[in-house]
């Protein structure tokens, strides 16, 4: 269905009205008192900044000009009108200024100086018409062909080819999916998938072109020193077999000068490389005319060049003229040069060897041409073993048993083992080209548009040049040639030269220049890739990198180029750098058409590029191909590349690299997360899938900062869970009041949680109340079936204090909450004591008091914390207890405390009837803040008379084991009366008051449990306890309050726990 747009120009009238010129318009501002930060429409919400919206003072004043728009005047200053926009996007470059990390000042003063771009012939097409016909079509195709045979090449070329139009076809999607800056391919997958895997693969990448470029080097050096001038070599062959270690040092040499000058012009300016691309390329298209204009000659007038046979094998003419055994001169028959090589100089034939004795030599021609029929023997495969003979199918010989192979004898050898998938690592890198734009995506003119017309023109005729050639090389030249690297049968010249027409330095030439552009190409796009990996600040070592000259070419980047293409350079083996460049270049592959896939699957809005003849089957089955090659060229280097790729991933993520970018990994979270939430049961889980999943209350001070952010280590500490946290916190007043407080406490909770490493989610509510806000927070905190199922909050340590009462009320009510909740509740003491996530205990232990079962949780806490356990001593209780831990597989030294039944203390007595004084005289007395204090000392003085009397009776001498302490009457009013004149006559009533018994029995078990916990884990790094629940009237909650205060006392760190009656261990597997 189409969309209309309507467009609401606003324009100033010609006529200028009289009534609106009468009345001067006046341009709202802000209100008195100063503008705001940011622009924010009249709801007070700011608006996402634009690259496109400018909100300086000349489109303040323009905005407003005329009444036509009065009734959106409030959001002018965010929100500009469409006749503004229009202006800008018609005005807007394809430069970066989308992207923010590419808008430093340094680089807008670079850009507003930059030249005008490259169109798509020069900037795209020729580039990587280059880098495809380098230094393979020329060096190995015709190698790769009598090894694989013309079908199986044919199958090789094809596959590749397959691969890198696939991979261009969803390149070319993403890059008209927006405006693609410096960088390319970097960008392209970076902005697709993440940072973590544009890094990742942006690194791999650039090593491939680095490496490129040195495979490149190498290729130019191998033409010079090889077929150019060999008598150029500086180091020189020492005995027989040495040849192959001079040539690997001459390389090193000569590639190492060539680096130099290349890495030269390359500084000089890309302008002076584009330059010699096109005398480069001239020499490109030169050469394959003339490999074609050759083929054509065949067909009428093959030339001739003779091939010598010993026997069916090769022999190399390097030491000979003449392809006989003897020859006849005057009817006087000699020995020729071919048998003094083989007998050693002599005309004695028992000093010969044993193969030429018995074989004939024969002559054949190298090139019989296009109509000879030899495509029929080209057809199949010849693989052959490293040192094998290269030999003619279907030539008479004479095999010699036990030949023993004298070195220095004139046959033409494989120098490499050949198969199937070796050949495929070498030939892949010839079609790595396709990148060679897009790598140069900041020089281009309109990038959207010369990236998909110049890539795929370029893969066309590359693939059509290739396949072409792989018949006709098949067609024309003889299998042993083509299976003859170095034309050692050829007197040393290029297989592919003695085709073309008119002479064979045409090939020479042209494919040493072709090389050099290639070379030229790699180092002019690696820098740049580096450069835009460094300006995202992914990778921080490698921000260095994104300087450079005042126009913007990457100095520092070439240099660190130019250092790693010299350790290529240094391995001065072509066939052993191509295999590494196919892992590097395939896995950039891969990605690209997974980004296409993935933006596609996905369907976000965002995805609307302008080249439409893709798919995402097409962008599967290309990375599915390009998954294969890897394994198919070398399992082991596909394995090294991926592992090279997962460590930056890591590094990366490790690192923390927080750019959103929109890309397609966090779509494709935000889908699966959608679909995990709708499809989880919203009952309750299994006691097997039960993990802790933990709402943290915190408190905040004055600033809005965390009071105990000790809260937060703890959390982390349980994270061997695995479960969901939700860090809540709750600020009094109302929302639009306390909004910027409230961004401002977020802030600072998120940077506290990125501090103590707590994954989880940040929730701040703001009520009107805190108790509301609390039981809001446990109430609504999480989404779905993703909700928390215990609830961590820190002990209210001022809850004595008067001045704060509601406090320990709040605290209260939130133990109601959850226990209503049916959720678990966690109770932290001294939390300013625990441990932060630096801080290794050394020895202690975790000492566990189960006193009661309500789910388990209290074991399954000190298993999560990985700490060593202490449990509580009786002879079958511990058998039990010891057989069930073994069970839930929790290691735990077991021990039973019996709490032996005794009389109540005087002490607690005591102590009950001050709670109770306390609480009556703050409940039934208002009083002044002064008369409180004065109570309150009152009320301390005698509980710590009751703890000397009971310390004085410690020190004498031991009384009956049962003692039975009765309160009568009398004592109570002689002990009125014994404190009468310390006593306020305001409280006569106090103490007549009389202790309730289940508020004794209660203070007596907490009394006598705080004695045993603090004889037994006095020496425990954490005291897990389980805690008692609320009384049911609420009249009564202080004195709960008091009950946990005695039962913790003296314990260092203390965490309360209450289940909430589900099981969460199980026995069961």
């Amino acid at each position: 269905m189409p969309t209309n747009f309507t467009v609401v120009p606003v324009e100033a009238r010609a006529d200028g009205g009289q009534e609106e010129a009468a009345e001067p318009s006046e341009a709202p501002g802000p209100p008195e008192g100063g503008e705001p930060d940011c622009p924010s429409p009249g709801d007070g919400h700011p608006r996402e900044s634009s690259p496109f919206i400018s909100h300086g003072e000349a489109d303040t004043e323009s905005v407003y000009e005329g009444k036509n728009m009065a009734l959106f005047e409030e959001e002018m200053d965010s929100n500009p009108m469409v006749s503004s926009l229009l202006n800008k996007l018609a005005n807007y470059t394809n430069l970066s200024q989308g992207v923010v990390e590419h808008e430093e000042a340094e680089d807008s003063r670079r850009r507003q100086a930059k030249s005008p771009g490259m169109g798509t012939f020069i900037g795209v097409y020729l580039p990587c018409l280059q880098n495809i016909l380098g230094v393979i079509l020329f060096l190995r195709l015709t190698w790769i062909v009598g090894a694989a045979g013309v079908l199986e090449s044919f199958l090789i070329v094809s596959m590749c080819c397959t691969c890198t139009m696939l991979t261009a076809i969803s390149m070319s999607a993403i890059a008209t999916n927006g405006v693609v800056p410096a960088g390319g391919s970097y960008y392209m997958i970076s902005r697709s998938l993440g940072p973590e895997f544009g890094g990742a693969v942006g690194l791999c990448f650039y090593l491939g072109t680095t490496f490129a470029g040195a495979m490149y080097i190498l290729g130019t050096i191998e033409i010079f020193l090889t077929y150019i001038s060999p008598g150029a070599a500086i180091v020189h062959p020492e005995g027989a077999g040495g040849e192959a270690t001079a040539l690997l040092h001459n390389m090193r040499v000569y590639g190492t000068c060539t680096l130099a000058l290349m890495a030269t012009v390359v500084f000089v300016g890309v302008k002076y490389v584009n330059k010699l691309a096109l005398v480069f390329l001239a020499c490109v298209v030169l050469s394959i005319l003339a490999i074609y204009a050759g083929v054509i000659k065949t067909a009428f007038d093959p030339p001739d060049i003779p091939v010598c046979l010993l026997g069916n094998r090769t022999l190399s003419r390097r030491g000979f003229d003449v392809c006989a055994k003897v020859h006849t001169a005057n009817n006087i028959s000699a020995t020729t040069a071919l048998w003094g090589v083989f007998c050693n100089g002599s005309a004695d034939s028992t000093s010969c060897d044993q193969y030429f004795l018995h074989n004939n030599v024969t002559e054949i021609q190298g090139i019989p041409g296009v109509a000879s029929g030899v495509l029929l023997d080209n057809l199949w495969s010849a693989y052959a073993d490293k040192g094998a003979f290269v030999e003619k199918k279907g030539v008479p010989s004479v095999a010699v048993p036990e030949e023993a192979r004298a070195h220095g004898l004139p046959y033409v050898l494989t120098d490499i083992m050949t198969y199937f998938t070796m050949l495929v690592g070498i030939y892949f890198p010839s079609v790595t080209g396709i990148m060679a734009g897009s790598n140069r995506s900041g020089d281009l003119r309109d990038a959207q548009k010369s990236i998909p017309t110049g890539t795929i023109l370029a893969i066309v005729t590359t693939s059509f040049i290739y396949l072409s050639c792989i018949v006709l090389f098949g067609a024309c030249i003889e299998g042993v040639i083509l299976r003859d690297k170095f034309g050692e049968a050829l007197q040393g010249n290029l297989v592919i030269g003695m085709l073309a027409w008119p002479s064979p330095w045409v090939i020479v030439i042209g494919s040493f220049f072709s090389t050099c552009g290639a070379g030229l190409q790699s180092l002019t796009g690696a820098p740049r890739l580096l450069q835009a990996i460094a300006r995202d600040s992914i990778v921080p070592f490698l921000q260095v990198f994104g300087h450079g000259k005042a126009n913007g070419e990457p100095t520092w980047a070439l240099l660190l180029t130019a250092l790693i293409c010299e350790t290529g350079i240094l391995i001065a083996s072509l066939d052993s750098v191509a295999p590494i460049l196919s892992m590097f270049f395939l896995m950039c592959y891969m990605f690209v058409n997974l980004a296409c896939a993935l933006q596609t699957l996905l369907r976000t809005p965002s995805w609307r590029p302008r080249f439409k003849y893709y798919h995402w089957t097409l962008s599967f089955l290309g990375m599915s191909l390009c998954f294969a090659l890897m394994f198919i060229c070398s399992w082991y280097y596909a394995l090294c590349a991926m592992l090279v790729a997962g460590c930056i991933y890591k590094y990366i993520e490790y690192r923390g690299a927080e750019k959103e970018w929109g890309d397609g990994i966090r779509g494709l979270s935000l889908n699966a997360a959608r679909y995990a939430l709708l499809h989880v049961e919203h009952g309750p889980l299994h006691t097997k899938n039960w993990r802790p999943q933990v709402l943290v209350l915190l408190n905040l001070d004055e600033e809005q900062r965390v009071k105990h952010p000790r809260l937060l280590s703890f959390t982390s500490q349980l994270k061997a869970g695995k479960g969901l946290t939700i860090v809540g916190s709750v600020l009094e007043g109302t929302f639009l009041d306390k909004h910027a407080e409230a961004q401002q406490a977020e802030e600072n909770i998120r940077a506290l949680m990125s501090a103590e490493k707590t994954k989880g989610f940040c929730q701040l509510v703001v009520s009107s109340s805190l108790r509301d806000g609390t039981s809001h927070l446990i109430q609504s905190a999480g989404l779905g079936a993703m909700k928390h199922n215990a609830v961590l909050v820190g002990w209210p340590g001022a809850w004595k204090q008067e001045d704060n009462p509601s406090s320990w009320r709040n605290f209260v009510d939130t133990v109601r909450d959850a226990t209503a909740a049916q959720q678990a509740l966690l109770v932290a003491k001294n939390v300013d004591l625990f441990p932060h996530n630096q801080q290794r205990l050394s020895g202690g232990h975790i000492d566990v008091w189960w006193i009661v079962h309500d789910g388990g949780l209290l074991m399954l806490l000190p298993f999560l914390l990985r700490q060593h356990k202490v449990d509580d001593n009786s002879i079958q209780m511990k058998k039990d207890l010891q057989t069930f831990l073994y069970h839930l597989r929790i290691s735990a030294e077991v021990e039973v405390v019996e709490m032996v039944e005794s009389d109540i203390s005087a002490f607690t007595y005591e102590r009950t009837l001050m709670m109770e004084q306390r609480s009556q005289m703050l409940k039934q007395m208002q009083l002044s803040k002064t008369e409180r204090e004065r109570e309150a000392q009152l009320i301390h003085d005698r509980n710590t008379a009751s703890h000397l009397a009971m310390a004085a009776r410690a020190q004498a001498p031991p009384t009956p084991d049962r003692v039975q302490m009765t309160w009568t009457k009398e004592k109570l009013v002689a002990e009125k009366h014994r404190n009468k004149d310390a006593t306020v006559s305001g409280f006569k009533d106090l103490f007549s008051l009389k202790p309730n018994q289940s508020n004794v029995r209660r203070m007596h078990t907490a009394v006598r449990l705080n004695g045993v916990v603090l004889d037994k884990s006095q020496d425990a790094q954490l005291v897990l306890l389980n805690m008692p629940g609320p009384p049911k009237n609420r009249q009564g909650d202080e004195n709960y309050m008091e009950f946990l205060e005695v039962l913790t006392e003296g314990l260092n760190r203390v965490l309360l726990v209450r289940g909430s009656g589900r099981e969460v261990v199980t026995i069961y597997s």
